[in-house]
Formats: C-alpha cells, structure tokens, sequence
C-alpha cells in the first residue's frame, strides 16, 4: 500500500456468527457493485463483480472473529454519540481498547452501545495502516439468508493458489477504492 493513498469504500455487511460466514456488498460513485462471501470454517472467499458476472475464489487465512467485545479489552470510556441533553438525543456508548491478538502488531478501539451491546465501529491500527468500519442497521437474527450462498455464475471457480492467503483486511481491500493522495 502506498502510504500517501487513502482508500474507501460504502456497502452493507451481513454477518453470521453461527455460521461463521460474512456477506460484504461495495458501492462505488458508478453504480458498480461488488461484493464478496466469506466462508470462515472452509477458509475461502469468493471475490464478485455483479456488473460483470465474474467470480474469483480466493484462500482466507482468518481466523473469524465474533462481533463482540475482545477478552482483555480495556474500556476506555462511556461516552453519548449525540447529545445527553434530553431523552432520545443521544446513545449511550462504551470504547474498548487493547492489543490485537495471536502476536499481530498493533491496536484495536472498538465501540459498542452500552444498551444490547450493539456494535458501532470498529478501528484497527498495524504495520499496514489504520482501518475504520463503522455499523449501523443491525438485525437480530439473518434478514437475507441467500446473501451467504455465492451465486451460479461462481459454481465454475477454481481456488486461486497464492503464496500468502488473504487475511481479513487484505481481503476487505479489494473492495475499496483510493481516494487522493494526502497533501
């Protein structure tokens, strides 16, 4: 990455923790869509272009990671996003921080409502970079269960053997596109 590129997507994630599966759909300025499935327990993801109705399927090499607070996370404040001024003016938010795990380098600062302990953004700090995700819309429970099914067109995808499997964020990258260079 080059580190005067910013880059940037907006889309929709859909997530199974029981499945351990995520759905992530990218909206560019075009009205391009891509999207990408990944599958956890089998360790791959399939990279899709709808526009075009071409499907890569690629190695993950993630371990899934449940959408909560991490053990050993450290709270770092409870905070209003919003206002406290008056009922319904503001939610009330807890920030977690800590190291990330597995000998990763790096931090993490995670927030969450203090209420349901929904999440509301996630941001990661390594080697490579900063990455922000921020969540909003949560469903309890899966609303769009196909959205974990690749479609036909990638049923004649072959497993593309690299040297290093894509990890999460790599993976995520792809689904991004840069912004200008930072002055």
């Amino acid at each position: 990455m080059n580190d005067n590129q910013f880059f940037m997507s907006t889309g929709k994630m859909n997530y199974d923790a029981f499945n351990q599966r995520m759905s992530l759909s990218s909206f560019d300025f075009n009205s391009t869509v891509s999207g990408m499935i990944m599958l956890f327990q089998e360790k791959v993801y399939y990279e899709i272009s709808w526009d075009e109705g071409t499907c890569k399927k690629r190695p993950l090499d993630a371990t899934f990671n449940p959408v909560q607070v991490p053990a050993g996370a450290q709270l770092m404040a409870q905070l209003f996003m919003g206002s406290s001024s008056s009922w319904g003016m503001g939610v009330l938010v807890n920030t977690w921080f800590g190291l990330l795990p597995q000998g990763r380098k790096g931090m993490y600062t995670h927030v969450f409502t203090e209420v349901g302990c929904i999440p509301i953004s996630f941001s990661i700090a390594n080697q490579e970079g900063w990455t922000t995700l921020s969540t909003f819309n949560w469903v309890i429970g899966s609303a769009q269960p196909m959205d974990f099914v690749p479609p036909a067109f990638c049923d004649a995808a072959q497993l593309e053997v690299s040297e290093k499997p894509d990890t999460f964020l790599t993976a995520v990258k792809s689904l991004t596109k840069p912004t200008k260079a930072e002055n």
